[in-house]
């Protein structure tokens, strides 16, 4: 039996749906019991544990072939990641006393960074689950595609992508969540011994003009990109409301300088196959 965490997500979801397709018992660890009554129908068996809950998760873990870890992200952190430690101590308690066979964590691109930023949370996650005797497997995918959910508005309204990424023809990677959704279908029933780390990223890499061009092509219009000077981002941030608005200005730096990436010349990186305007035509459908 797998028991997932994050199924009613994107990726969670779509772990648990290759996995029911291939007649595999599945195990839904739910927050919300509510939101577990369309995995029931379609067969699953229903845990509910809280994140930051250490027996709930060890009753949810128990008697798993393996567990896929999928914490909630905390996009407006406190300072030095309180949120994301509670959790990751829950979660580490919760597989030691449930001491599943094999441990799938969705992890990040930047994992490895050498500085701190918002993608430090995952950093910290990766570091308490190699203390476990447990065999663990990080999949660390790409920059999402469908984080264009934010520009799709603005596409479709002003003919504007306001851009963070920059410069505009720079490619960064991306991938598309059914393809990190299939990854770990894959992975998780495979097995192995000690750590492993799997790197994903999508077929092409994306510029925020090749972003714009696939908004274009899908809304029938003209879309531009507009850079938003770095100089601005702070008092932008705060007046969405953010707090602590540092270390999403730091991931952002990590990827427009290039200390954010793949190590490409110390582990080959998997690819997806679905593309950049498959899924902006999916948003655009979805809006």
């Amino acid at each position: 039996m797998y028991a997932i965490t994050g199924i009613t997500g994107k990726v969670g979801g779509e772990l648990g749906r290759r996995l029911l397709a291939a007649g595999q018992p599945v195990r839904a660890v739910v927050r919300d019991p509510a939101k577990g009554t369309a995995w029931a129908e379609r067969g699953c068996e229903i845990a509910h544990a809280e994140m930051e809950e250490a027996t709930q998760l060890a009753a949810a873990f128990t008697g798993a072939e393996a567990v896929f870890i999928l914490p909630p992200s905390e996009f407006d952190p406190e300072p030095g990641y309180p949120e994301a430690r509670r959790v990751i101590d829950a979660l580490v308690s919760g597989l030691a006393a449930a001491r599943p066979n094999r441990v799938l964590c969705l992890s990040t691109i930047g994992a490895d960074a050498p500085h701190d930023n918002l993608l430090t949370q995952r950093t910290l996650l990766e570091q308490a689950l190699r203390e476990l005797d447990i065999p663990v497997t990080f999949l660390r995918p790409a920059w999402f595609m469908e984080n264009a959910q934010g520009d799709l508005a603005s596409a479709r309204d002003e003919g504007i992508l306001h851009s963070f990424l920059q410069p505009a023809d720079r490619t960064f990677p991306m991938v598309a969540t059914r393809d990190i959704g299939a990854l770990a279908a894959e992975l998780i029933r495979q097995d192995w011994t000690g750590e492993r780390i799997v790197e994903l990223e999508g077929a092409a890499r994306v510029s925020p003009k090749d972003l714009a061009r696939a908004f274009a092509a899908v809304l029938g219009r003209e879309v531009r990109v507009e850079i938003v000077p770095r100089a601005s981002w702070e008092a932008l941030f705060r007046a969405q409301g953010m707090r602590n608005p540092g270390p999403r200005i730091c991931m952002l730096d990590g990827f427009n300088e290039g200390w954010i990436a793949f190590q490409e010349d110390s582990r080959p990186v998997r690819k997806g196959t679905t593309t950049l305007i498959e899924v902006v035509a999916e948003l655009a459908a979805g809006d």
